[in-house]
């Protein structure tokens, strides 16, 4: 068999749009996810289940629309735990998933600093909110290893669906984990800097980073060879 089979398919963007867009579509998903914390805190009157109910729809629905309108662009991939998945199946370079994974980190920044203008905020913070112990690490591997599951296999049988797939994941994470589902790197190093309900204290970052790249290491390697047809002799 010819090594041209394992190359990935021509993109129609040039590399400038595709990186423009994990950018921009990376950061109006954390303006999304802290701005709609900061809402929810403010109008819930200390009720912490409808804060998070505010953060949890605002955030499924905006992923619906985010990944409909960037996935033919970049693939939406707005996370380097699937950019290194996606790198790691070949479907994408390692050069070009470094460069992904760059401009994640940067956008999901720029989007944090963005939700903080929108609300008064001080831009420049850092999160007083822990979490930890293993019970949060578990958390965020199983919420990876979920989020893989879904991308992967909503391409496989459901491309058209992934957006909706994925949004839907989300929502129904955020409430059967204990760490509510950050379940990505670029969020989890961005939310460090925001001192508001969405946030996290840097000395927890370390922990959910490692438990998301194994529990993204684990559904790859699981559901690659689930969703591999059978070859014929």
């Amino acid at each position: 068999m010819s090594d041209a089979s394992l190359e990935p398919p021509l993109q129609p963007y040039g590399v400038a749009h595709r990186l423009v867009a994990e950018a921009l579509g990376t950061a109006l998903l954390l303006a999304v996810v802290v701005g709609s914390g900061i809402m929810g805190e403010r109008l819930s009157g200390g009720n912490d289940a409808i804060a998070l109910l505010g953060n949890t729809l605002s955030t499924g629905a905006a992923l619906v629309v985010l990944i409909t309108i960037f996935g033919p662009l970049s693939g939406a991939h707005f996370n380097p735990a699937v950019t290194l998945v996606f790198a790691a199946r070949r479907e994408m370079t390692w050069p070009m998933a470094v460069a992904y994974i760059l401009v994640q980190i940067m956008g999901a920044v720029l989007g944090v600093w963005a939700a903080h203008l929108m609300f008064g905020d001080a831009v420049l913070q850092a999160s007083q909110k822990l979490r930890e112990g293993p019970a949060q690490a578990f958390s965020e591997a199983v919420a990876t290893f979920g989020l893989v599951a879904t991308i992967l296999g909503s391409i496989r049988f459901r491309p058209e669906a992934t957006p909706l797939m994925v949004g839907l994941y989300i929502t129904s994470a955020y409430w059967f984990t204990a760490s509510t589902s950050f379940a990505n790197p670029a969020v989890t190093i961005a939310r460090s800097l925001s001192d508001t309900f969405a946030g996290i204290a840097p000395s927890s970052v370390p922990a959910f980073i490692a438990a998301q790249l194994a529990g993204a290491a684990v559904s790859a390697v699981l559901f690659g060879w689930l969703l591999k047809e059978k070859t014929t002799p």
